[in-house]
């Protein structure tokens, strides 16, 4: 029971929601509601988490389980979703009463929530790929939400992505269905090579195909494209909670898949090891050159999504324990710093209108608590030393050396480097033109709007400094975290 209520709460809360009219007419009370059960649903993902367990929803056949079980790299997912997701939703009270339609969003946004946990819950891959489909279909709202023509264009291109994704995953299920005697989740993986002997090629497509399909949810090239189209069309609620969690979806079940059913033996040195290092260290450069070169700042963050989250397949690719912990707490340290950046590029436009990177010169006078937010969070995605980026970068660049990689382990940490450069560069002119406009600024157009010493309200601007200031002292304080996925890693390898 502990592991169903936390999947099956916020589902019905989300339902009633959308249904109640009451809630709909009251935005206090709906604000009320959707607070009190992520906060109960924040209480329930921790109990649940407390220990490992299991529980059998139903059977499909004798041998395939919609099931439920808590191991150790569920629980890192899991938690980092319900937090996230709950400070999000603080912001979101604030931010949303700008939109339309409140009830559709916080309906929709609960409903996800349980989704995400019962995909993080997950026990085998068939249940994984239920609740993986259902991510994409329940959170297809919240893109549209604003049910403009770009909205719906954007929604349309998200969900034609992540349907040609999940082709891609689904004839790698198939055929590990028919070769392996189970697809429970195991570390290490179950698929015994005497079970693909004479097989070994169609394994290979099919884990390049998985690799790629579920690669779709994280923003690897080729199927990149949805995330700079969707984030500056959502609600910047929806394009943080996109980026800082939903994204690591699509990484929890690459690491499903090759650590915990495939096996990382059977890929290693093999022509898809290389596929995936050249694919994820492609998409790191590609994904900060169009950042760099992109104007509007929720567009440049969601190409640095595109880039940063590669980072974590790149470490993933290599198959080796130290890049292994630099990617998984680059999960970690990566949806703590994005959901705050967007959560700032929001508050940046309630408060402002201004989206283009070029219209926020002297915002530092105007609303210097956030942009000092900004500039924090905005360091730790760089990798500034103390921040956390600073961490899980320099374990993924190690770790790279020592991986055998071929002229891949100098290539990997070059890549890296320069992307961090390239992060400066679309960065940290925000705050510098922020903080320091330049003698010639003129703030008599501020003045006249009345803009000057306007922060946003506190329930927005809260969670933006909190997240800055986690980002600041994981990087100062990473030892329980590099060991949690330290022990993670120990046994998945």
């Amino acid at each position: 029971m502990k592991l169903l209520l936390p999947v099956l709460l916020p589902i019905f809360a989300g339902i009633l929601v959308l249904l109640s009219k009451g809630l709909r007419k009251k935005r206090t009370s709906l604000t009320a509601f959707a607070a009190f059960i992520l906060a109960v649903e924040a209480s329930l993902v921790l109990w649940a988490v407390w220990e490992e367990s299991s529980v059998v929803l139903f059977s499909l056949t004798n041998t395939l389980t919609i099931a439920f079980h808590v191991d150790s790299i569920g629980r890192l997912f899991a938690v980092l979703t319900v937090v996230m997701w709950l400070l999000v939703g603080i912001y979101a009270m604030a931010y949303m009463k700008h939109e339309h339609e409140e009830h559709k969003f916080f309906g929709y946004y609960l409903i996800v929530t349980g989704i995400l946990i019962g995909l993080d819950f997950s026990s085998n891959l068939i249940t994984m790929y239920v609740f993986y489909e259902l991510m994409t279909l329940t959170s297809l709202p919240l893109v549209l939400h604003e049910r403009t023509k770009e909205a719906v264009q954007a929604g349309l291109k998200y969900l034609f992505y992540s349907v040609a994704g999940a082709f891609f995953a689904l004839f790698g299920i198939f055929f590990l269905a028919s070769v392996c005697s189970s697809l429970e989740f195991v570390p290490g993986g179950v698929l015994a090579g005497e079970a693909v002997a004479g097989k070994e090629g169609l394994l290979l497509t099919a884990a390049c195909c998985m690799i790629i399909g579920f690669g779709t949810k994280a923003g690897m090239f080729p199927f990149h494209g949805w995330l700079p189209t969707a984030h500056p069309v959502a609600p910047a609620p929806a394009s943080a909670v996109l980026s800082g969690v939903i994204t690591k979806a699509g990484v929890l079940a690459v690491i499903r898949v090759i650590y915990y059913i495939i096996g990382q033996d059977l890929i290693r040195g093999t022509w898809v090891q290389t596929v995936w290092v050249v694919l994820s260290l492609a998409t790191v450069f590609m994904g900060s050159m169009l950042a760099y070169k992109e104007h509007v700042l929720k567009k440049r963050l969601a190409y640095s999504t595109v880039s940063q989250v590669s980072y974590i397949m790149f470490g993933l690719s290599l198959l080796e324990p130290t890049a292994f912990v630099g990617a998984l707490s680059h999960v970690v340290f990566h949806s703590i710093i994005k959901n705050g950046l967007f959560m700032t590029a929001g508050a940046i436009i309630v408060t402002t209108g201004w989206t283009r990177v070029e219209q926020m010169r002297g915002l530092g006078r105007i609303m210097p608590f956030t942009l000092a937010g900004y500039t924090v969070l905005s360091l730790a995605l760089v990798g500034i030393p103390p921040a956390s980026g600073f961490v899980s970068k320099w374990y993924l660049a190690t770790g790279a050396m020592a991986s055998g990689v071929g002229v891949w382990a100098f290539v990997g940490p070059v890549v890296l480097l320069i992307s961090a450069l390239l992060t400066a560069g679309y960065l940290l002119p925000v705050t510098i033109q922020g903080f320091f406009p330049g003698k010639d600024f003129d703030d008599s157009e501020l003045k006249k709007r009345k803009l000057l010493k306007r922060e946003p309200a506190l329930f927005m601007l809260g969670p933006i400094l909190l997240l800055a200031a986690v980002a600041l002292l994981l990087g100062c304080f990473p030892g329980s975290l590099i060991q949690m996925v330290q022990s993670i890693g120990a046994l998945a390898l």
